[in-house]
């Protein structure tokens, strides 16, 4: 009697596991369909192994942007602050960028060599980075520009580059602050020209054609007294975001002793956070001073 009953047992777990793969199988074939042969036309974008993967953003059409909402010039700082702010937004959102580097209406985001987000592919790192960025443009705007309404939505295209040695990471993240120098001082004459001397702006770039560096510092102190040396980091620098520690401050109410209950008292935190610097990364200094930056297990 055992036997029979054992042998029905084995006979009936048999058959449900014929029919539950049967189901599985089925399943299977009903998730697919005739038209998936459509993914086969996706390019294969994936990015290079072991290589930093760069994503650069630039404000598409900003000279008409800065004009209809009135930035000042040569530089605005609540615009330049507000793409900062832009920018460590999109480092939190994507922690495994491990630098940043803003001018002007630009953004350059560094992800580690061995970031493997997106499985690696440029069209997502791209796609979320410039996402990411717009939208807190349009979020954060009236936090910096309080008294100029937003008129239209701003717009920014990126690109992706692949960099195979720390060396190349290094020269493209310098060519990017040698054009913020080389523009700013451009720039900085330019307006004084316009501004102070009067001159119509197809007049002041008659005078600035051929020009060195030398002649537009020389043009600066001698007819506005302006000393270059003198302006800003953040306008001929840019700006660099690298992660750092951060103590924070906050007012919060903790269990204390029966006699003090109720009480609030200040805590403070220690958080790693995207820091705006305003500083050289041509040199050697910087990079020695943030090794962490280029450690192959950062």
């Amino acid at each position: 009697m055992w036997a029979s009953r054992k042998a029905k047992v084995r006979d009936c777990w048999a058959a449900a596991s014929v029919t539950l793969r049967r189901c599985l199988k089925l399943g299977a074939t009903m998730a697919k369909s005739k038209f998936e042969y459509v993914r086969d036309f996706e390019a294969d974008d994936t990015c290079l192994a072991h290589c930093w993967v760069v994503v650069r953003l630039d404000g598409r059409n900003f000279h008409r942007f800065a004009e209809k909402h009135n930035f000042a010039k040569p530089n605005d700082s609540r615009a330049l602050h507000l793409m900062t702010k832009c920018a460590q937004t999109v480092m939190k959102e994507l922690e495994d960028i491990v630098i940043a580097y803003g001018q002007s209406d630009e953004y350059s985001f560094v992800f580690k060599r061995k970031s493997n987000w997106f499985k690696r592919r440029a069209s997502k790192f791209m796609t979320h980075v410039a996402s990411q960025f717009a939208s807190s443009f349009v979020f954060y705007w009236r936090d910096y520009f309080e008294d100029q309404p937003l008129l239209y939505p701003p717009g920014f295209d990126g690109r992706v580059i692949v960099y195979p040695s720390n060396q190349t990471l290094k020269d493209y993240l310098s060519w990017r602050q040698a054009d913020c120098h080389i523009n700013n001082l451009y720039n900085t004459v330019f307006w004084a020209l316009v501004q102070q001397s009067g001159l119509t702006p197809a007049q002041a770039q008659e005078r600035l054609q051929g020009t060195l560096a030398a002649d537009k510092n020389e043009i600066l102190f001698s007819e506005f007294n302006i000393n270059y040396n003198n302006e800003p980091l953040m306008y001929r620098k840019g700006t660099v975001l690298i992660w750092q520690k951060v103590g924070e401050v906050t007012t919060k109410e903790v269990k204390l002793p029966e006699e003090m209950q109720g009480k609030k008292m200040a805590v403070t935190r220690t958080r790693t956070k995207p820091v705006p610097l305003y500083c050289d990364i041509i040199g050697d200094a910087f990079w020695k001073e943030h090794p962490e930056i280029l450690d192959e297990d950062s």
